[in-house]
């Protein structure tokens, strides 16, 4: 987002077009760090809300692919496309989690529900070993 240096390494000023244009990407980052941070921290509050989770992960996405391409175009500052790239490799992540979510959903809400109400290490360890028990031999 650094305004272009002429031969002498003067600033030249952003046209109006140039601005409107950073303006734009600056906006679409800022919701696509929404859209990421909204669907991670739902995940965290619970699993029934798996399908919020799932649309704001695909919001991040589509919003996250239209800032790269906006970066790498229009060549903006190296925060935003750093940023964009860390930011589509935690959406990865968030897919993999849902549909990991998603395919054992039954086991995976049982368990949130036992250890909200464990309140000693033995007992979060009575989840674990029920959770375990809960799924396919071929994932233990």
């Amino acid at each position: 987002m650094n305004p272009p240096k002429d031969p002498a390494g003067l600033q030249q000023p952003l046209s109006e077009a140039a601005k409107t244009s950073q303006l734009k990407t600056r906006n679409l980052f800022r919701i696509f760090i929404v859209a990421v941070l909204g669907a991670f921290f739902v995940y965290q509050l619970d699993l029934n809300y798996l399908w919020l989770t799932a649309i704001l992960t695909a919001a991040g996405i589509a919003v996250g692919v239209m800032v790269l391409v906006r970066a790498i175009r229009l060549k903006e500052s190296k925060l935003v496309l750093f940023g964009t790239i860390s930011g589509l490799v935690v959406t990865a992540v968030m897919v993999l989690l849902l549909l990991v979510s998603a395919a054992f959903f039954t086991q995976m809400r049982d368990f949130q529900q036992c250890s909200r109400s464990a309140l000693t290490q033995q007992a979060m360890a009575q989840c674990q070993t029920q959770l375990e028990k809960s799924l396919p031999a071929q994932l233990r």
